[in-house]
Formats: C-alpha cells, sequence, structure tokens
C-alpha cells in the first residue's frame, strides 16, 4: 500500500487506485458504497478526499494484522491517562491478548474508533454521564464503529433513564447543546435495549468494599470476551 503526499488534499481516481493498489474499477465501486469521499470537478473528473484515503488504509492494515494475530483490538477512552495505566497493567495478566488503544479526550476517542474500527470499545466510567450518551449515540449511528460492542459502567446503564434530569448538573449550569439527542437515546432504548452495550462492574458498590481496582480490572476479561462473543453473533 503507497503512502500518500502529506501536502495533498485530494487525489485523482488513478492516483487513489495506485494508492489502494487496486483498479479503477473497484475504486469508482468505493465511492458508490460510500466508502470513500468523492466529487465531480465541473469537467466531470472524480476527486477523492485524500483523508478518506487515509481512513481506507488504516482499515486495511487493522484488517492485515487480524489476520496475522489473535489479539483482540480495543480502543479505550478515559476521563484520566491514570485510568488506563491501571487497565492496561491489568490485561497484562489476561490469558486474552489485547491491544488496547487509548485516548483520554472524547473527541479524539471518536476519530480513533472509526479509523481503526477496533473490536471493542471501553468508556471509562469517570466519562459523565451525559458525555457518555452523545459518545454512545455517535459510535451507534456511524457505519464503521456501529457495530462493534460497547463497554459501559453498569452504574451508567442504570442511571441512563435519569440522564436528562442530570444535563444541568454535568453542563455546569448550561443545558445540552444536543438535548434532542438525550431525547432520541432515551425513548428509544438506545443504551438499555442495545445488545452491543455490555455493562461493566466499575461502581459495583458490593465489589468496591471487597476488591481494589486492580482486581476489579481483572475482573473485565471475561465481559471483554463476551463483547467479542457478542460482536460474532
Amino acid at each position: 500500500m503507497k503512502a500518500i503526499t502529506p501536502d495533498l488534499e485530494y487525489l485523482s481516481t488513478r492516483q487513489s487506485a495506485k494508492v489502494l493498489q487496486v483498479s479503477l474499477g473497484t475504486v469508482q465501486k468505493m465511492v458508490e458504497l460510500g466508502e470513500l469521499i468523492a466529487w465531480k470537478t465541473r469537467g466531470g473528473h472524480r476527486r477523492i478526499l485524500a483523508s478518506s484515503l487515509d481512513q481506507q488504509l488504516a482499515r486495511r492494515k487493522r484488517a492485515m494484522r487480524q489476520k496475522t494475530t489473535q489479539n483482540c483490538i480495543a480502543m479505550g477512552i478515559f476521563r484520566r491517562v491514570e485510568n488506563s495505566h491501571e487497565l492496561i497493567e491489568s490485561i497484562q495478566c489476561w490469558q486474552l491478548k489485547v491491544e488496547m488503544e487509548v485516548s483520554v479526550d472524547s473527541l479524539e476517542g471518536l476519530m480513533k474508533a472509526v479509523s481503526i474500527a477496533p473490536d471493542l470499545i471501553f468508556l471509562d466510567a469517570l466519562i459523565p454521564p451525559v458525555e457518555q450518551v452523545h459518545l454512545i449515540h455517535y459510535l451507534s449511528k456511524n457505519k464503521d464503529t456501529q457495530r462493534i460492542p460497547i463497554l459501559v459502567d453498569e452504574g451508567f446503564i442504570r442511571l441512563h433513564p435519569g440522564v436528562l434530569g442530570l444535563a444541568d448538573e454535568n453542563t455546569v449550569g448550561v443545558r445540552s447543546q444536543y438535548p434532542e439527542v438525550l431525547k432520541e437515546e432515551v425513548q428509544n432504548g438506545l443504551i438499555d435495549q442495545n445488545p452491543l452495550i455490555i455493562g461493566y462492574p466499575a461502581t459495583n458498590p458490593e465489589l468496591e468494599s471487597t476488591l481494589g481496582e486492580k482486581n476489579r480490572n481483572e475482573l473485565l476479561e471475561p465481559i471483554f470476551i463476551q463483547a467479542l462473543n457478542r460482536k460474532c453473533v
């Protein structure tokens, strides 16, 4: 697979075919399927957005990696970097081999998730509830991530029907910019009825008194396996 010249914002169909190492017909079909973003010039020539080619190359790289390894590729979106370190440390002791991509910024995490299309997505329990609703909404709507299991705190799932009431509290007195999104999620049951939304016991009071953070993370291995099995159904 060829690298794309950094200063190019768009390429011709022929250039795109060379980058992807496919035929012109294949590129045209990818455009028709929405796998590549393109438009036509006044002269009728098709131009393809370079960033969409980058995303396609990233998907191919991931697919090749999955063919040569049995590792699970996970995307973790965290509130604090130390939480990601604790989970990654626990993962080293699992029988399941996990490659964890990490982001401590929700927008960056969304972009990474779309780019690498991981096997599962893990949302840190410390992410504010309203922010989690938005993350789940966009991950569930995007064609590149909508079939990927999302692991969320069980406490958040129990809280979800009341998330609308917490909007002001979580936005420091400012109403959410997307109240219609929150309302849609509550009415359609996208979170609590979605089979790809899987809870993990991050804030279970019974576990809190008997387990440390490290041991609680160790309990995530069977939940990761459950998520991978759910993806295959």
